[in-house]
């Protein structure tokens, strides 16, 4: 039996061909300084609408992961049963809140009882959110989300996926690299996907002397949905001082 959204979820805008044209022309090197002026405080509304809907959540595990992986794959069902896992040790689940390896997070998290978020993107063919989601945040800008799906999470894992997935995964871990965000764990789910990639880091990236050894000794590689979140888990408790408590009401008057 399907479930269904417990909580209202935050207005997913249209997006519109006007839009699109405005975010591109962005990117196309200077613009007149009133349209970078408008542009700017539509990114300082969105920034601020992501803040305010994510302020209580509580700590977040973030899973990350490929759209295109649907039900009926192993990678759909690993995912599924680490979102559930995670709810069990008493974290809010984060996706990006689309289909696929991001439903099944969010939706194990969901059959557990737990806390589910997805902060959606916005594509010119549109991303839906899944069904499974508490509250999903939509945004234009993939920057801010990118902020987000950090922010509030402990922990990060990583699911086989595709550009997105490796854009996502290799930003977190220059974060962390960097000192920009503590070394909270990252867990890399599906040794036959990503040992290729982790073969050329330690031969080539490695051996030209770009990265060090700690780089990769930050990265769990697992087949086990049990040892990703239980790793995170402990790392949360032991490292970062996590403990079960009451949550944090919502304040009423900051219209939250």
């Amino acid at each position: 039996m399907a479930i269904q959204q417990t909580a209202p979820v935050t207005e997913i805008p249209a997006e519109s061909p006007e839009r699109e044209q405005q975010e591109r022309q962005y990117l196309e090197g200077p613009q007149s300084r009133g349209f970078e002026l408008r542009h700017a405080f539509r990114v300082m509304l969105e920034y601020v609408k992501g803040l305010r809907a994510l302020h209580f959540l509580g700590p977040c595990v973030t899973v990350f992961g490929s759209a295109r992986l649907l039900e009926g794959t192993p990678d759909y069902a690993l995912a599924r049963e680490a979102g559930r896992r995670l709810a069990k040790a008493g974290f809010t689940v984060m996706t990006g809140g689309g289909p696929g390896v991001m439903e099944a997070a969010n939706r194990g998290a969901k059959e557990a009882g737990g806390r589910s978020v997805g902060c959606n993107i916005i594509l010119p063919h549109e991303q839906l959110p899944n069904r499974y989601l508490d509250r999903v945040v939509s945004f234009r800008y993939f920057f801010i989300r990118k902020v987000m799906l950090v922010k509030y999470s402990y922990g990060f894992i990583v699911m086989p996926g595709g550009f997105g997935t490796l854009d996502e995964v290799f930003e977190t871990i220059t974060l962390i690299q960097t000192g920009k965000i503590k070394q909270f764990p990252v867990v890399l789910v599906g040794r036959a996907f990503w040992e290729p990639l982790l073969s050329f880091m330690r031969g080539t990236l490695l051996g030209a002397g770009t990265i060090d050894g700690a780089d990769l000794d930050r990265l769990l590689v697992t087949d086990s949905a049990e040892e990703a979140v239980e790793y995170v888990r402990s790392m949360a408790i032991q490292k970062f001082g996590l403990s079960y408590a009451r949550r944090v009401p919502r304040r009423w008057w900051m219209f939250e």
